[in-house]
């Protein structure tokens, strides 16, 4: 059952990191730290702060500070929902604002030693206001994501996803307009403090110059 969505996404990262070619190509880092607060065993609240650079790992492209919710229902169900304020820079080096919020749920299954992770998010961001005509109008997005998870009861945890952007108003031709790939490890140094590493592979759909990017991640977990 679990080995069909594995073979799945090990072809999409080998054929689309292989074939693919697109007149705008960046290399990037993503660094991130997040802390999570247990206020109940099942309520937390989480806060993200991510640094993304681009041009070749040369500049400060966004940074972004995440603040949410999230509750798990059962073992297998958690819902959240956070605000997200974005910092996305213009040629000219200056620094748009933008605000956004999303909503999420996410389902686990687990039939050892895979675990599957079904994730589904609504976000909606706004442009700075008064930049433009349509600055006040959302620009919305639907997000399916999937994760697979090689669980080896050790402190370390391989890791592939797929994840699946599609603009919400639009046309169903336009509307897919977002690819990412990855392929990752997690590693716990104990229950409190975690250290993800991974390469991410990023593709525009549906625009004159479609971007990728190709991403190393860096992320620090701090739950208490």
């Amino acid at each position: 059952m679990i080995k069909k969505p594995v073979y799945f996404l090990l072809l999409l990262l080998f054929i689309t990191g292989n074939s693919v070619h697109s007149q705008v190509n960046d290399a990037q880092m993503w660094l991130s730290v997040n802390l999570e607060k247990k206020l109940t065993p099942a309520l937390s609240i989480g806060f993200t702060q991510e640094l993304r650079l681009n041009e070749n790992i040369t500049e400060a492209g966004t940074i972004f500070s995440d603040l949410g919710v999230s509750y798990r229902f059962s073992k297998r169900f958690k819902a959240g929902a956070s605000y997200r304020f974005t910092l996305k820079r213009r040629l000219d080096d200056t620094y748009e604002r933008k605000n956004s919020w999303y909503v999420e749920g996410s389902y686990r299954e687990k039939i050892k030693p895979v675990a599957m992770i079904l994730r589904i998010r609504y976000q909606s961001h706004y442009d700075e206001a008064f930049t433009s005509e349509t600055a006040a109008i959302p620009e919305n997005h639907l997000r399916a994501k999937l994760t697979l998870k090689y669980d080896l009861d050790k402190k370390f945890e391989p890791y592939i996803y797929s994840e699946v952007f599609f603009r919400t108003g639009m046309s169903s031709k336009q509307s897919f307009d977002q690819l990412r790939l990855c392929a990752g490890i997690e590693y716990s140094f104990n229950r409190m403090h975690l250290v993800d590493l991974h390469y991410l592979f990023c593709r525009e759909y549906g625009v004159n110059h479609p971007e990728t990017d190709y991403v190393i991640g860096i992320s620090y977990y701090f739950s208490f």
